[in-house]
């Protein structure tokens, strides 16, 4: 009788969750860049929501990285 090694992923469905929710995020702050009107993208959008927006994705992204469910 041969078993089967049980397949482990580095990551639960939970971390995947967050991390597509963070990939949205970033991928909102480089369109928020982007669509600054100001010449050479010298507005608020572009110098200051769309780079917050960005260290907010990547904050989110390093919390799904090293995020861990409690087991009961």
């Amino acid at each position: 009788m041969s078993t089967k090694p049980q397949i482990r992923f580095a990551f639960s469905k939970i971390n995947y969750i967050i991390m597509l929710a963070g990939i949205g995020v970033l991928l909102l702050g480089y369109i928020v860049m982007t669509m600054e009107t100001a010449e050479y993208g010298f507005g608020s959008m572009g110098l200051t929501v769309g780079p917050i927006l960005l260290l907010v994705g990547f904050v989110i992204e390093f919390f799904a990285i090293f995020y861990k469910q409690k087991r009961d």
